[in-house]
This record gives structure tokens, C-alpha cells and sequence, in this order.
């Protein structure tokens, strides 16, 4: 088996279930003419996450790395028209990019990005004795993965949804001598992850148009 066939088959599934209207194809066709980066989840992936908060009844939302909004608006779409989507993002030239794309989305009166180092602004949002997230969805820079962890717990409550993407890093992460900082950065997440007693947790790899990865899964206990 190879990526081709991984790629065909990720292609079948996404013209079944997960369909990308012209929101969606604009919102990928802004990023690469802004060179963001071509690291957002996939259309199958983005129909998971909907359709895992949809399964939570999520009403509030957490998502640490925006992009160019494409997973934001997979997410903030399974939202009522109540719901609130707060999403932090390092960079001001791609949250102006992904305001853009959620204003076209229609979903600017229930998404709010805040822009600056998730570790700044985390403690911030804390402070503010903000309500707890019904899901928490990570997916930015992987060297802090764990301590991005040990915050969204402090923003969540029991039966809250926690979502880490690419923690196998196409299997790097059994490699114990890896230099990748991206690599020791998800092993640390993961060893923590499965260490901690505050969750039930698992990760289950994935492959397809993003090659091979995997997300972790985690729900806060009661």
C-alpha cells in the first residue's frame, strides 16, 4: 500500500461525507495565496471534528491554532446559533486571513480569534474565570503540546472533549533518539496524556492526503 492509494481512498470518503462547499475551497484557496502553511486538517478530518462536537452538544468551543480558519469553520459550524468558538492564533496576518474566511462563513457573531502566544494568552483566559469548554481542539505548535494540555484542563469540565492532532508524526514518535523538536514534543504530550488521571484517553492513528499521523482523544472525567 502507498500514499497514492491513501489518498485515493481519503478522496473517496471526502466526496461522500465530507464535502467542501465554496467556503471551504475560498478558505483554502486564501491561504496558499496569503503562503500560509498547508498544515489544516483534511475534509475528513474536518467532518470528524464537526461531527464529534455535534455528539458532545458543544456549545463552547476552544481551538488553539487557527491558520487560516478552515478547521475553525468545520468546528464553529456544529455549533447552535448560541454557541461561542474561541481561537487563538500566533500569527496577526493569518487571523486576518481566517476573519475573512469566517465572515464569509457567517459565523463572526460566534467565533472570536485572539491573537499572541498561546501560553500568554491561556493564563489570560483563566483569569477571566471564563465558563469551561465543552471542546478543546489542539493543533499548533507541538513543542509546548503538554503544557497546552495542562491549561485546557483548567478550561474544561467533566465530559469536556479534548482533541490533540498529529501526535504520531508518521511514526516518528517511536523514535526515542529523535532531534525533532516537533517529534519530543508529542512524546512528552503522549506519555503525559496516558499518565494523567484526570482523563480517559486514547490515540488512534490516521492516514490519507495528510500522510500518516494521529490524533488523541481524551475526556475529562468526572
Amino acid at each position: 500500500m502507498d500514499q497514492e492509494l491513501f489518498e485515493s481512498v481519503d478522496a473517496y470518503i471526502s466526496n461522500l461525507f465530507g464535502y467542501e462547499d465554496a467556503v471551504l475551497k475560498d478558505t483554502i484557496k486564501s491561504m496558499e495565496e496569503a503562503d500560509i502553511p498547508a498544515i489544516s486538517i483534511s475534509a475528513n478530518q474536518g467532518k470528524f471534528l464537526q461531527l464529534l462536537a455535534r455528539l458532545n452538544n458543544a456549545k463552547r468551543i476552544l481551538e488553539l491554532g487557527t491558520l487560516g480558519g478552515y478547521s475553525t469553520i468545520w468546528l464553529g459550524r456544529a455549533l447552535p446559533a448560541d454557541g461561542y468558538l474561541l481561537t487563538l492564533e500566533l500569527e496577526q496576518s493569518h487571523a486576518d486571513v481566517a476573519q475573512r474566511n469566517i465572515n464569509k462563513a457567517g459565523l463572526d457573531q460566534i467565533v472570536q480569534i485572539r491573537v499572541g502566544k498561546a501560553l500568554e494568552q491561556l493564563p489570560l483566559i483563566v483569569a477571566e474565570g471564563i465558563e469551561p469548554f465543552d471542546m478543546i481542539f489542539i493543533d499548533a505548535d507541538k513543542q509546548p503540546y503538554t503544557e497546552y494540555f495542562e491549561w485546557a484542563l483548567k478550561l474544561s469540565r467533566p465530559g469536556t472533549l479534548i482533541i490533540a492532532d498529529n501526535v504520531i508524526r508518521e511514526g516518528q514518535v517511536l523514535n526515542d533518539n529523535s532531534t525533532d523538536e516537533r517529534v519530543k514534543g508529542v512524546q512528552r504530550f503522549n506519555k503525559a496524556l496516558a499518565a494523567n488521571k484526570q482523563v480517559s484517553a486514547t490515540i488512534f492513528q490516521t492516514i490519507g492526503s495528510k500522510e500518516h499521523d494521529g490524533m488523541a482523544i481524551a475526556i475529562v472525567n468526572s
